[in-house]
């Protein structure tokens, strides 16, 4: 390996957000078949890290340590009555600090424990089928 070749792939590393070296990236459609059920990446995914590319859609409230991560931008939140009507689209993120929002518009990274299965956020009410626990993210 030559020198300059080696020096840039150095650089390379260094510039690649530290999530992406944390976990396998994991895509939002790749989680549900088309009746709904979970897939086989997603059943042999959860308990583990991976990360998960997307736009946050707008807070359900102020200093929450969760946030919603939707397929394509959204204005609005997307928040779900119960578990049967949770579109395949969208991922509960849980972080241990409180979410400082960012615009709609901004594609993030999410990195966490992939869960899945209904759970219910005692705080908010928001019910989700999957989600990414002890979670980090960059913009």
């Amino acid at each position: 390996m030559h020198r300059r070749t080696l020096l840039a792939s150095g650089i390379a590393t260094l510039a690649m957000p530290r999530l992406a070296l944390a976990a396998e990236v994991v895509k939002l459609r790749d989680l549900y078949e088309k009746d709904g059920s979970f897939t086989d990446l997603a059943l042999s995914h959860e308990g583990k890290r991976v990360t998960v590319e997307g736009f946050m859609a707008p807070p359900l409230k102020a200093n929450s340590q969760f946030f919603v991560l939707t397929k394509r931008p959204m204005a609005v939140c997307p928040f779900c009555e119960s578990e049967a009507e949770w579109p395949d689209d969208i991922l509960a993120v849980y972080t241990k600090r409180i979410v400082n929002p960012v615009y709609f518009t901004v594609n993030i990274a999410a990195s966490g424990v992939l869960e899945l299965g209904a759970m219910r956020d005692e705080e908010t009410g928001f019910v989700s089928r999957v989600r990414l626990a002890d979670a980090a993210w960059n913009a």
